[in-house]
This record gives structure tokens, C-alpha cells and sequence, in this order.
């Protein structure tokens, strides 16, 4: 009876790895998609309250846009943060790129206060501080000026004369979209999530940005198709 016992049991843990050997494909992926989907939320959340959202003038200029959703306060770093998101560039021909993820560490200054998880969005106005990113780490502030973004469809962005910055930076909280200063935070592209998203091993930003991926998700898609919806709205601005 007892060796019985053990061969039913060896039997049905045999017959438990085999029926879950197929699924582990799907489950690669899926927080990233999530991820993709969550920060289309953001997007779509932030755009919907025109006047008190990123500046229209700012959207036409911009060369890339990065959505960072659920920053989160880490407590075992006094003031640290950290996050994982999402980086999509502007094509010659106005269009959006699929995205690439990216995550964000560090940059304690200027947080809002009592926020134990935010959402950011980054702004580029020029190439040079995505080249910077696709190449290696990237520090907000230092590899590039940064400054907290100006908010509502009526607002110029006349201030960058003064300021020379070349990011502009955002956060949601509470239901509150306000500009936020995030020096010293470090910005670094994610090269496994985006393997596990577009399923190509040694995938590269560059790539990815010029359409060069085996399959563009679904949530890919409608991440970029509310972004490129938002840029026309902004171009009739």
C-alpha cells in the first residue's frame, strides 16, 4: 500500500508538470504587458483633463515621452524610489515608436510629500538625452538639466529660456498631475523586460524604436495609438 501511495503521488506530480509546461510561454510577458496597459491608463487619465495637463506646445516639441506608472517609495533607502516604465520616441514622420522599458531609481528631492507610490512622465525635448539613455545609465539633472514641468493647455513653456532645460518632468498623485523635480534619479534601459515583451533575446532600444521587432503587442499598440490621438489634439492647439 505504501509504495502504492508513492507511485500515485509520483504520478500525479508528473501529470502536473506536463499540463503546466505549456502555459509557462504565456506567463513570459505578462507583467510587462500589464505595465504597458496600466501606463496607457495613465495616459489616457492625464490627457482627458486638458487644462490641467502637459502644455500642448511641449507635446508638438517633444522627441520622446517616457510613462512611469507606481513609483514606489522604497523604505529601505531613506528617500529612495523606484520604478518601472515605459520610453517611446518620435518618429522623422510625427509618429510614436513602439516602447522600450526603462526604470527609474533614486532621485529623492522634490518628491510629494506622504506619496508612498506616484506616476511619472518625463518629456524630451531632444534626441540627444534619449541617445544618452539607449547608451547606458543616465542621471536626471546631471546628464541632462531637469525641471519640474508647467501644467494646462493655456501655458507656454516660457520659462525654458531661463531654466535651458531639456527634460520636463511630471507626477501624479491623489488624483493631482503637477511638475516635479527629480535630480539625481537614474534612468536605465530594461533589456530584459523588453525581451520578454516583444520575445527576442538581445533586442535592442534602437530597434524597437525603429520598428524593428518580430510582433508588436497589443498593448503596444494602443499605448501608442493614445499618444499619437493626444499629439493631433495638440497640433490643432
Amino acid at each position: 500500500m505504501k509504495t502504492r501511495s508513492i507511485l500515485s503521488f509520483l504520478s500525479l506530480a508528473m501529470t502536473a508538470a506536463i499540463v503546466l509546461l505549456p502555459s509557462q510561454p504565456a506567463v513570459a510577458g505578462y507583467a510587462e504587458e500589464s505595465k504597458v496597459d496600466t501606463a496607457t491608463e495613465v495616459l489616457t487619465e492625464i490627457i482627458a483633463i486638458p487644462e490641467k495637463s502637459i502644455p500642448p506646445s511641449l507635446l508638438r516639441n517633444a522627441h520622446g515621452i517616457a510613462v512611469i506608472p507606481g513609483v514606489i517609495k522604497a523604505g529601505f533607502v531613506i528617500g529612495g524610489r523606484y520604478g518601472k516604465g515605459i520610453l517611446v520616441v518620435r518618429s522623422e514622420g510625427g509618429r510614436w515608436s513602439n516602447p522600450s522599458f526603462v526604470t527609474i531609481a533614486g532621485g529623492s528631492i522634490g518628491w510629494q510629500i506622504g506619496a508612498q507610490s506616484i506616476d511619472v512622465i518625463l518629456v524630451f525635448k531632444t534626441q540627444k538625452s534619449i541617445d544618452g539613455i539607449t547608451k547606458g545609465k543616465f542621471t536626471l539633472g546631471v546628464d541632462a538639466e531637469i525641471a519640474a514641468g508647467p501644467v494646462g493647455r493655456h501655458v507656454e513653456v516660457a520659462t525654458d529660456a531661463q531654466l535651458k532645460a531639456e527634460i520636463y518632468s511630471y507626477s501624479r498623485s491623489r488624483g493631482l498631475f503637477v511638475g516635479i523635480a527629480l535630480e539625481g534619479a537614474a534612468l536605465t534601459m530594461d533589456h530584459d523586460s523588453n525581451e520578454d515583451f516583444y520575445g527576442k533575446l538581445d533586442i535592442r532600444p534602437g530597434d524597437i524604436f525603429e520598428g524593428k521587432v518580430p510582433k508588436v503587442p497589443a498593448e503596444a499598440a494602443r499605448f501608442k495609438q493614445t499618444l499619437n490621438k493626444a499629439s493631433r489634439e495638440a497640433e490643432k492647439d
